[in-house]
């Protein structure tokens, strides 16, 4: 995925924070089209925007994204959850994993016809807490590290199809889910700059803000990264003999 331009973009949870700052950045760099799906009706001046009606834990309205869609070049994973919790009531964790896993997980399987035929990319917004959990927002953390072996998993199960699988590890961005946080935040804007500019050196692993580039090294020359390599070198070699 060298460039966006001229590319179909479908953005989830676009209408805010990080969302609203990667629909403008698709636009400025010379997408063709943006989806932005949301809960809640969208209106934006470019015409280059559709608007959707799009709630991740709702396969029906899925299905009509996929409908109304057709032919997509990029599927950004952005719509997620978070709560302050304690991991005492079970339900909270069911809703994190519902939207912040298995949302994501929807979208690409029903999404995923589409993207390998025009050799796609996608790209899911996770967090550093996909490393090590803020113990503030457990079940966050828990969902957002699930969603993360996720992207790993089908970056190696995809690789053969053409379609590249990018995860954002982001540290704490200035938006409504940390407006409780008193810490140095990352604005949305910078934070959608170096989504697409990691896209396009084609990054596995895409590090968008000062606190979460501090331990960029660390991960791609880690132990747990080479894992990830070993790993999926042997899964291609054991689908090369069984073809």
């Amino acid at each position: 995925m060298a460039t966006i331009t001229d590319k179909t973009v479908l953005i989830t949870g676009g209408n805010r924070g990080i969302g609203r700052a990667l629909v403008q950045e698709a636009l400025n760099r010379g997408a063709k089209r943006v989806y932005a799906g949301t809960r809640q009706p969208l209106t934006h001046p470019d015409e280059r925007v559709t608007p959707l009606t799009l709630e991740v834990t709702d396969e029906t309205q899925i299905q009509q994204a996929v409908h109304d869609i057709g032919s997509l070049d990029i599927l950004i994973n952005n719509a997620g959850m978070a709560t302050y919790d304690d991991l005492s009531d079970p339900s909270v964790i069911e809703q994190h994993l519902a939207v912040n896993l298995f949302g994501p997980y929807r979208l690409i399987q029903a999404f995923l016809p589409s993207l390998t035929q025009s050799g796609g990319a996608i790209v899911n917004n996770l967090s550093i807490n996909a490393f090590a959990p803020l113990p503030l927002i457990p079940a966050y953390s828990i969902s957002k590290a699930a969603a993360f072996s996720l992207t790993q998993s089908l970056r190696a199960l995809l690789a053969a199809r053409g379609v590249r699988v990018h995860a954002i590890m982001t540290g704490v961005v200035d938006t409504d889910m940390t407006e409780g946080l008193d810490i140095p935040k990352a604005a949305p804007e910078s934070v959608a700059r170096a989504v697409f500019d990691g896209m396009e050196k084609d990054e596995d692993e895409i590090f968008p803000d000062a606190m979460a580039e501090d331990m960029a090294e660390s991960w791609h020359n880690g132990a747990a990264k080479a894992l990830e390599r070993q790993y999926a070198a042997l899964a291609a070699q054991v689908w090369q003999s069984k073809a």
